[in-house]
């Protein structure tokens, strides 16, 4: 055991190492987030600890006691299964390609997130955190930063996604909160570096696949999150989402009422030198239904530099990724994932 102290005392992490203990799970931990919202020291640390295998163990979990009312959720799914279900020219006038910072509108296969595949079989639709375009950081090519650009006529879409949004970064705060104990920090050491973080949102669309399947062309193909965590909405009743684990079996991560699912992402990876494991997943919808789900993508700052923290190296394990800022990382990540996004940079650096 590890004893680490902090300003609330000396906490004891089980396992408390840095070597990783990757397991071949069949199961995801569901996670009870509830004491970060009581301020119960003692729950919390249990928490912690509880987080801290999820994450180094397996790398998804579910959260219960989240604090999201379900009619917010409901009422995100309600507009979002509405707008999907209008023509692809109205769809169309949103499209990501007249958005500098990839927001808006996606069609069919314009997205590959994995790059040996033929892309991916959903539609999406995304916002990230509202920055004005006279803002300073838009002002100074921070590609990332900007407006989001919304659908005319759609006050009752651009209202609940607004409202999900808000609902969602409370709710990462809680969640960062709890990674920083799990990993023997201070409760509020990320504060300073996600006040004006990127994030975004995303509402997916992705229609039942029938017959025989090309694994190289499914709802979104194998890949690696790319922010700190992501926070999960599945409708109920709709099996998609799949998870490798150590073996390499794929394992489902079925909706569970009242739960999010939240994974780790490549930026906490960093962070944690890899202690904390950003797993592959995949979703191929073959229920036979329609199937919608709304991810959050939670990351820092675009200028907070993304380096192995304090209390994941030693001797025995050096940092293994060279520091990066949080906008460069998620900027590379998009030109290899959208190609649109990866010619509006073309165009940019040429101008």
């Amino acid at each position: 055991m590890k004893a680490v102290e902090t300003g609330n005392g000396v906490r004891v992490l089980k396992n408390g190492g840095l070597d990783p203990q990757r397991v071949s799970f069949d199961t995801i931990p569901i996670i009870d987030l509830e004491p970060m919202f009581s301020g119960d020291q003692a729950a919390k640390e249990k928490l912690a600890e509880e987080l801290r295998k999820a994450c180094t163990e397996v790398g998804f979990l579910y959260i219960k006691n989240h604090h999201v009312g379900p009619e917010i959720l409901q009422k995100t799914f309600d507009v979002a299964e509405r707008y999907f279900a209008l023509p692809d020219d109205v769809k169309m006038q949103n499209h990501v390609s007249k958005s500098k910072n990839n927001r808006g509108y996606a069609a069919m296969l314009e997205e590959n997130t994995d790059p040996t595949a033929r892309g991916d079989l959903h539609r999406s639709f995304d916002i990230a955190l509202d920055v004005p375009a006279d803002d300073p950081d838009v002002l100074a090519g921070k590609v990332l930063y900007g407006p989001n650009q919304w659908p005319e006529g759609q006050a009752e879409f651009r209202t609940a996604l607004e409202a999900y949004y808000a609902e969602m970064l409370t709710l990462s705060g809680h969640l960062l909160h709890a990674f920083a104990l799990a990993l023997g920090l201070e409760e509020n050491y990320f504060d300073g570096m996600v006040d004006k973080p990127l994030a975004t949102l995303r509402v997916l669309h992705y229609p039942p696949q029938f017959g025989e399947i090309d694994d190289r062309q499914i709802g979104i193909g194998a890949h690696s999150d790319y922010e700190c965590f992501t926070i999960l909405a599945q409708k109920e009743g709709i099996s998609a989402l799949q998870v490798l684990n150590a073996s390499g079996d794929w394992i489902a991560a079925d909706p569970i009422p009242g739960c999010f699912v939240v994974n780790v992402g490549d930026q906490m990876a960093r962070w944690t030198n890899d202690l904390f494991a950003s797993t592959v997943h995949r979703a191929i919808n073959r229920s036979g239904k329609e199937r919608y789900s709304i991810p959050f993508f939670f990351g820092p700052n675009y200028d907070t530099l993304v380096e192995a923290l304090p209390s994941c190296v030693d001797e025995d394990h050096p940092a293994k990724y060279a520091p990066v800022t949080s906008g460069d990382y998620v900027n590379g990540r998009f030109a290899a994932t959208f190609a649109h996004y990866a010619e509006a940079q073309k165009q940019e650096a040429g101008s």
